[in-house]
């Protein structure tokens, strides 16, 4: 892939693979943009404010905009197509349950789910592949969307802005579920491919950490934003970076190390997790992801609250 011309200095250190998955996502992102219209203006909030084209908005997806990590729900979704065997999807579901319970990213439950999904998809067609993605965000993810991270969403939109997701899942599907919710696009990891072809690589690294800052930083760059007076969302302290980019970070269900970095910079935080307010917005608190990872959370949970009332 040519390099883009269009990438700015970076005043901070960052991995070559870093910089070229950045790239790579941000290329795949406009072009499946290019030909979309601008959204329409409906309200003028406080903020986002209205009419500034110089202004976007970034959303991470796991456990952000949705509960759980799309590529766990991917996984689901290639086996119910006989595109992997049992035991596979025994670890896809304890890998969702370990994450809805903990609530942050384990890099090694990460790295495993990456390189079983490039394993598996290696020798289809991307067309196939982006097919199969819309019937699984039907199945799998439409109902584990939050509301109120959508709501915040929805409100650049209403703004006249763009709105981005920024995800390590797979850009073919990050763009699907941003087309689903009505968003501007998807940066995402970018899979390497030749005519069409899955060939079972990445193009750099994953798009997680500061890939995900670096492929920002290019978006921003080729249209023209004002980091300053964009806003990003993140439930992760692996997303610190890319939050560190813009003027207005706001942590989202965040993890204990993101909480607490938000609160020594003032940053402004949201919790749509907590059964009081998973309820307010219509989210069950215990919304299952499947038999046997459903299964899995509930005997952890059972054990932890018979460990507490010893």
């Amino acid at each position: 892939m040519a390099a883009l011309g269009w990438l700015t200095p970076r005043r901070r250190s960052a991995t070559a693979r870093s910089v070229l998955a950045g790239e790579a996502s941000a290329e795949a992102a406009r072009k499946s943009t290019q030909d979309l219209p601008a959204p329409e203006s409906a309200g003028e909030p406080d903020f986002p404010v209205h009419g500034d084209d110089r202004a976007a908005a970034f959303f991470d997806l796991d456990n952000t905009v949705m509960q759980g990590a799309a590529l766990f729900h991917f996984g689901r979704g290639l086996y119910k197509r006989k595109f992997f065997e049992t035991r596979d999807l025994a670890r896809f579901a304890w890998q969702q349950a370990w994450f809805r319970l903990a609530g942050i990213e384990d890099p090694e439950h990460m790295q495993d789910a990456r390189d079983s999904a490039l394993s598996i998809v290696k020798g289809h067609r991307v067309s196939e592949l982006k097919s199969i993605g819309e019937e699984i965000y039907d199945e799998y993810m439409a109902e584990r969307i939050w509301p109120g991270t959508r709501a915040l969403a929805q409100a650049h939109l209403d703004a006249g802005q763009k709105v981005w997701l920024v995800t390590a899942a797979p850009v073919e599907i990050a763009q699907v579920i941003a087309r689903r919710l009505g968003l501007t696009g998807a940066l995402g990891t970018v899979a390497e491919s030749v005519d069409g072809v899955y060939t079972g690589k990445l193009v750099g690294e994953p798009l997680h950490g500061p890939a995900k800052a670096e492929a920002v930083r290019a978006l921003a760059a080729a249209e023209a934003l004002d980091l300053t007076r964009c806003a990003a969302y993140s439930d992760s302290h692996n997303d610190i970076p890319m939050l560190s980019l813009v003027g207005h970070p706001y942590a989202i269900n965040p993890d204990s190390k993101l909480r607490r970095h938000a609160r020594q910079l003032d940053w402004r935080l949201r919790d749509y997790r907590t059964g009081r307010k998973a309820a307010k917005v219509g989210i069950p608190a215990a919304a299952g992801v499947g038999a046997v990872a459903g299964g899995t959370a509930a005997a952890i949970a059972l054990h932890r609250r018979r460990g507490q009332s010893l």
